[in-house]
């Protein structure tokens, strides 16, 4: 099958057309996606070589084409995102295949669970576009900035997401809705005065310019305090809003979190509302990191950079700099190579291990992702399509060391067919089985949660003596008085029915990168790849990084700029280009003709400019997904084909202490 057949893969973003009628007219076509590509790589020579088409590596590809550098931008596989990319089932099961077979490094343990199979199970898998390291974005961010000043902004649509659910005390507690604003985030009719007051303090002392005497001293005194503590004795803030502010608005994994870290999280969060609406996050339509990932590509495309994707990079000569590629052809590289850590070349392997064995720690992040028959609206608000929901440390009956966060998204995002769901769950804990019993004790706290919203059986616990009626209003709606019967029901209460799962995906990513993102942000050579060099290679081949555990996208253009100034000796001139419809983007900036008031995007009421404050809940383009890469190796749960992957696969080498997901293989409870 052609990589740019569309029989299989989802419509990508030059196919689905702009939405907007501000975005560009002609969308530029990506080759292997929606036109064939060239048997033979037309190039005698690049300046740069990217291998792999992930976030970091588009961006990076992107910057230095608007430079004028000459970018020769390659990936292994028939589809855009690498690491990042937004997958269609179909993808996803080949996709596990290859992990279990070592052929995609740094990923390992991929299982997939498809009950009842594809002929009792029905879905098309093109309906469904599931990213591989999905994240959020906050309103006030750098790579939103980005986005509008590289104009690819125009290639994508986002929408707000604005309910943020903290797990307590075996409920789900909604913390932050869209009505919610900056200054009545904390307040609550069942907080005591004093509360409220110590509430008060710490947002004003959040807020406070990060230039202020007094506030740069505090946090340097407790620089090595975790944030529990600094809270505790500096605000005398109690446990539930502690958890609050820690988990669920600044998105800490650990109790343990340095107060800076943490302090910077909860700012961001707070100075991300009134932006763009009364939402401090949005997410991107038809899928995360993947469209941004296919945005930049289009974007480089566009300024000189030539693609082709199923290549591989089979040699090099450091000293002619010939780069030898699997389809036969040759091209000197006079600048650098930049290689993903999924897309090394086995010539390279064993320096790349050296490198990361004798000096970097690795970090594991356990994901699972659960597609379901539920749309969930019961935890988004209204006109939304998305929320987010944190399980502390120790809120589970696992006891939890770190918290699982959980992305969900129904059919209103375009990831998957209306009525249904996707959850992205994850969680850094070191301990693989732990992480793994984590995640499944937090889908199963989800599904009992849906599953208690909508049950009768609760009512067919309570009878007429437990309600009563107002005398002075016969006609009133009854009143429940044993509320301790239905506690106590609530208590108890074991579900009837199961949630329908269409598919359920689990595997463990690998990265470099630590969670509180010190390598990034305090990036040495002792501490980061890309800033070392590389045993015999002139200087002249970089490898970059997973992505971390982070669920925004904080780090990644720091990330990237390191890369770019390694490359041209400064990040001065990092996407600082005149585009040509600057005048034209800067009379539209707010103009209300940039407004589509059309309700057709499943938004709250439409679309508008990114640039654009106080909009409504969609904004930009639209953008694609990726390519099938075949029907072979079906993994579904059935009678007639079971192909379950375990771990026990022959060609699965890893050497990790721990269990796959689930034990029983025939079912894969996940």
């Amino acid at each position: 099958m052609p990589p740019f057949s569309r029989v299989e893969r989802r419509e990508s973003m030059a196919e689905r057309r702009p939405s907007m009628s501000y975005t560009p007219p002609v969308i530029p076509h990506l080759e292997g996606l929606e036109k064939p590509q060239q048997n033979h790589i037309d190039l005698d020579q690049a300046d740069v070589l990217i291998l792999g088409t992930g976030l970091i590596e588009s961006m990076l590809a992107a910057a230095l084409s608007w430079q004028g550098v000459q970018v020769l931008h390659i990936d292994n596989k028939s589809y855009y995102g690498d690491a990042t990319s937004t997958l269609t089932i179909d993808q996803l099961k080949k996709w596990c295949i290859d992990v279990n077979q070592g052929k995609l490094p740094n990923f390992q343990d991929a299982q997939i669970y498809i009950p009842g199979g594809k002929s009792t199970n029905k879905f098309k898998s093109k309906d469904y576009g599931i990213d591989l390291t999905p994240k959020i974005m906050f309103c006030k961010s750098d790579l939103l900035s980005l986005l509008i000043k590289s104009r690819v902004y125009k290639y994508l649509e986002f929408q707000s997401l604005s309910n943020f659910h903290v797990f307590e005390n075996d409920d789900f507690n909604q913390k932050i809705t869209n009505s919610t604003s900056k200054e009545d985030i904390f307040t609550d009719k069942s907080l005591s005065l004093i509360t409220k007051r110590n509430l008060m303090k710490f947002l004003k002392f959040i807020l406070t310019d990060n230039k202020d005497s007094d506030k740069k001293r505090l946090i340097f005194e407790n620089s090595k305090t975790n944030i529990i503590d600094f809270l505790t004795n500096n605000f005398n803030l109690e446990s539930p809003q502690i958890n609050e502010l820690v988990y669920s608005i600044g998105l800490c994994i650990k109790p343990t979190t340095k107060t800076p870290e943490a302090v910077a999280k909860i700012k961001r969060f707070l100075v991300s509302f009134d932006v763009y609406g009364n939402f401090p996050v949005m997410v991107s339509k038809y899928g995360g990191p993947g469209e941004i990932s296919q945005g930049f590509c289009r974007s480089a495309a566009v300024a000189g950079t030539t693609y082709k994707l199923n290549t591989n990079l089979i040699d090099y000569d450091p000293n002619s700099k010939i780069a030898s590629f699997n389809d036969g052809s040759k091209v000197k590289i006079n600048e650098k190579i930049i290689i993903s850590p999924t897309q090394l070349p086995k010539f390279l392997q064993s320096s790349y291990n050296q490198l990361v064995d004798n000096s970097l720690p690795t970090y594991n992040i356990t994901r699972l992702i659960t597609v379901v028959r539920r749309d969930c609206k019961e935890w988004m608000s209204n006109q939304e399509s998305s929320a987010i929901v944190v399980f502390p440390p120790l809120s589970l009956p696992t006891q939890n060391n770190q918290s699982v966060q959980v992305i969900i998204q129904n059919g209103g995002t375009g990831v998957c067919p209306n009525g249904q769901s996707i959850w992205f769950s994850h969680t850094s804990e070191p301990d693989l089985n732990r992480a793994k019993a984590d995640l499944e004790s937090a889908f199963e706290k989800m599904e009992a949660s849906l599953l208690r919203e909508s049950s009768s059986n609760l009512e067919n616990g309570l009878d007429e003596q437990d309600f009563r009626l107002n005398p002075n209003r016969l006609s009133s709606t009854p009143i429940l008085v044993n509320s301790f019967k239905l506690g106590e029901q609530l208590q108890n209460f074991v579900p009837k029915e199961k949630l329908e799962i269409v598919c359920k995906v689990g595997y463990v990513q690998k990265t470099l990168i630590n969670p509180d993102l010190t390598n990034v942000f305090q990036a040495t050579e002792s501490n980061n790849i890309i800033l070392k060099s590389i045993p015999d290679s002139n200087n002249n081949i970089i490898f970059t990084n997973m992505l971390s555990s982070e669920l925004s996208y904080d780090g990644i253009i720091t990330e990237t700029k390191l890369i770019y100034s390694k490359i041209t000796g400064s990040d001065e001139d990092f996407f600082d280009v005149d585009f040509e419809d600057e005048e034209e983007f800067d009379n539209n900036n707010g103009d209300s003709s940039a407004i589509d008031d059309s309700s057709s995007t499943g938004t709250n009421g439409g679309a508008s400019a990114i640039t654009q404050s106080k909009s409504t809940t969609s904004i930009g383009g639209i953008v694609g997904g990726g390519v099938v890469a075949g029907d072979e190796n079906v993994i579904e749960d059935s009678s007639e084909d079971d192909m379950a992957i375990d771990d026990d696969d022959e060609d699965h080498d890893v050497n990790d202490n721990h269990e796959p997901f689930g034990t029983d293989v025939d079912n894969m409870e996940l």
